[in-house]
């Protein structure tokens, strides 16, 4: 039960059962390349194999070894696991962009975001993006609705920022994912967070009209109980004015 878990180049392979009386060894094979050993006599059932991948045009298969204490010293295999074949650049899922900025002036939104970044590194210590990887097979579609709307438009880009028009006034949500055209599989990556403009926002676009209903209730109960409230206060003085007035009238009499 080897699997393959590859996000951004990050790639895990895990397995089961959990030792018991043995430990696990991994071994990478490539078409092209030596075998690579990784998590050497392990009790996990997974391990982190990004950095023995890094021909990621390159297919590869993992072994997973089982081998007990007694056998660490003998010449003979031991038994073991084949995992299905696995291709970085056509398998790995696209992660989600970072939106770094957006506005909405007038009838134009505008979006700027970032490419997720790989565990690769450049000579001069930084970071490979996936668009480093990945070049022209690699272009982004920003999806943009009317706030509060289920019609949803595309379009698509291989820059790191959107202009689209807009209708003048009205408030869009958005999100970004990244995709690759020429995959059969994977094709679209993970969806960025979905964040909305807010370009004249109303109190009621904001909280909704169910809040509004609940405002109404309790304005036309305080504004009840503000004619209400008088009115029986008045009464109660005039029914203990006129008990005053007869006990008065009750103690003359005697």
């Amino acid at each position: 039960n080897v699997t393959w878990s590859s996000i951004n180049f990050k790639t895990i392979l895990q397995w089961q059962p959990k030792p018991s009386g043995y430990f696990y060894t991994v071994e990478i094979h490539g078409q092209t390349s030596d075998v690579k050993r990784k998590c050497i006599l392990t009790s996990e059932t997974e391990c982190d194999v990004t950095d023995a991948l890094r021909n990621v045009k390159e297919t590869y298969t993992a072994h997973i070894l089982s081998v007990k204490p007694a056998e660490m010293d003998e010449f003979e295999e031991p038994p073991f696991e084949v995992s299905e074949k696995f291709t970085p650049y056509s398998q790995t899922v696209i992660g989600k962009p970072e939106i770094k900025e957006y506005s909405q002036k007038g009838s134009k939104l505008n979006v700027v975001f970032k490419d997720p970044l790989t565990p690769y590194i450049f000579p001069n210590g930084s970071f490979m993006s996936i668009q480093d990887i990945f070049q022209h097979d690699l272009e982004y579609k920003l999806y943009y609705w009317k706030d509060q709307s289920s019609g949803k438009k595309d379009v698509t880009t291989r820059s790191r920022n959107f202009e689209v028009s807009v209708d003048s006034g009205k408030n869009y949500c958005f999100y970004v994912q990244g995709i690759i055209p020429s995959r059969r599989e994977n094709r679209n990556g993970q969806e960025s967070r979905v964040l909305c403009t807010s370009v004249g926002r109303n109190i009621l676009d904001e909280y909704g009209t169910e809040v509004f209903i609940i405002l109404a209730v309790i304005a036309v109960a305080v504004i009840t109980l503000a004619i209400v409230l008088p009115v029986v206060l008045c009464k109660r003085k005039k029914a203990k004015k006129a008990r005053a007035v007869r006990e008065k009238e009750l103690l003359n009499g005697v």
